[in-house]
């Protein structure tokens, strides 16, 4: 499964690799990371087939995460790649907004990784 992890925070490459070690030495996973909206879109206008999970910040400079995934769900139907967003602000606002937007689901930072590998593994099955 392709990852694409879109977040203006640079060591977030870092902390993936990290903690998602073992499933992309096994290849089960492959993350691909970009940081602004702006590059997620370039990135996805290039290879839009191929992500299929994308896990997006909302607060980042420039396009935030919510305008992206307003942007992705509008855009990109076959298949319509599944959603995550993340922030650091788990506001009912930030998470009503995101839900409308058509998020597949919702985590607050500091990401739980037990967590997300779980999700991840669901949408894997």
């Amino acid at each position: 499964m392709k990852v694409l992890v879109v977040d203006d925070e640079q060591d977030i490459k870092v902390l993936f690799e990290q903690r998602f070690r073992k499933e992309i030495g096994d290849k089960q996973m492959e993350f691909v990371f970009a940081f602004s909206g702006e590059e997620a879109l370039v990135y996805l206008n290039q290879h839009e087939q191929e992500a299929v999970l994308i896990l997006s910040d909302i607060n980042m400079p420039g396009m935030s995460g919510l305008d992206l995934l307003a942007h992705i769900k509008q855009k990109y139907h076959k298949p319509p790649p599944i959603v995550l967003m993340i922030t650091a602000y788990g506001d009912k606002e930030n998470h009503d907004t995101a839900m409308q937007l058509g998020a597949d689901d919702f985590l607050t930072k500091p990401v739980d990784f037990k967590l997300l590998k779980t999700k991840l593994n669901q949408l894997i099955q």
